[in-house]
């Protein structure tokens, strides 16, 4: 699988990456185990993570199997802390907890550093530069090779990335933030890209095939398999099965049928390609799904259907996004 440099940092990551989220609670030790060693066969190395997947459970089961099934020293495993549920404070980006955090998760993962530390979301109630402060700890003590945030809008973002390139003292500049972006869900583009292009952030897309339905399996009917039927995770799909995302399926599937290729091989190529993304973030629920990803590797989508995706998708950014004159 082809590599590309994580933002402006010497850290090279497999173009697609292998997301956890639900390891330990809907996809068990035997399935986890299946697509590990796929993904690291066909070339991958970025496995994303975080301690509040599966209650600690994701990062757990993912420290077993680097113990004897895939070698720590090929892998590139990101985590996240700042999440906490507690349902009057959705985030904690104090520093007392974020390296409390690290610490947890470095024990369930049964290794002494992470390759890639995230911070979860933005916290309101704490300042900005004492959870920056904790990336630059858990960095200078070894026990974070690289660092990044997760979920902050355009202005957080680069407040927090311009911070830590001008600060004084030694500071850890962010090599990636990650968020949703798929042909359903195009908000980064309003700010959140535009300032991690200017400022050298690799952008880790979650949920690239929008939560599953970009794959085309809702076109009809909801699957008794799928994420959609499942109970805890119904609410996570319904927002994009709605009209406006029925016609950008449809388009996708209008030209996965004109290069004989398959819908989630379209929705995924086209955002792996977008201007910088460093690695989508695939969550498969088993081998066989993790398979049908990684097939996309050598696809590259011809710029007529890329433009094409672009207009039927195109969000609605106004002022003051576009030239004002032109308004």
């Amino acid at each position: 699988m082809e590599q590309r440099h994580l933002g402006r940092t010497g850290l090279r990551v497999s173009r697609i990456g292998l997301g956890t989220l639900t390891w330990g609670r809907d996809t068990d030790e035997h399935d986890a185990a299946d697509m590990l060693k796929a993904f690291w066969e066909a070339g991958g190395n970025l496995v994303d993570t975080a301690d509040v997947y599966g209650d600690g459970e994701a990062e757990y089961l993912l420290g077993r199997l680097m113990e004897g099934l895939v070698p720590r020293r090929d892998l590139v495993v990101s985590t996240k802390a700042g999440s906490v549920p507690d349902p009057d404070r959705r985030f904690d980006g104090s520093r007392g907890h974020l390296l409390a955090a690290l610490d947890a998760s470095l024990a369930r993962l049964g290794t002494d550093y992470v390759d890639v530390w995230h911070i979860h979301a933005f916290d309101p109630d704490t300042p900005l530069e004492e959870t920056l402060q904790a990336l630059d700890l858990a960095v200078s003590s070894g026990r974070a090779r690289y660092a990044g945030v997760s979920n902050f809008c355009g202005w957080q973002l680069a407040k927090a990335a311009t911070w830590q390139l001008a600060a004084p003292g030694t500071r850890t500049r962010l090599a990636s933030t990650q968020l949703e972006y798929s042909l359903l869900q195009r908000g980064v583009e309003r700010e959140v890209l535009p300032a991690a292009l200017d400022l050298g952030v690799g952008l880790l897309p979650s949920s690239p095939l929008g939560r599953g339905v970009l794959t085309g399996k809702y076109r009809h009917t909801t699957p008794p398999d799928s994420r959609g039927a499942l109970e805890h995770l119904a609410p996570f799909v319904e927002p994009y099965l709605d009209d406006t995302a029925t016609r950008i399926v449809d388009a996708v599937t209008t030209a996965a049928d004109g290069l004989a290729v398959t819908p989630l091989q379209v929705a995924l190529a086209w955002v792996r390609d977008r201007p910088g993304v460093a690695a989508p973030i695939v969550g498969a629920r088993n081998a066989q799904q993790l398979t049908a990803a990684l097939s996309v590797e050598a696809l590259s989508l011809p710029d007529e259907i890329c433009r094409a995706l672009d207009d039927v998708s195109a969000p609605v950014h106004r002022y003051p996004d576009h030239d004002w004159s032109t308004l």
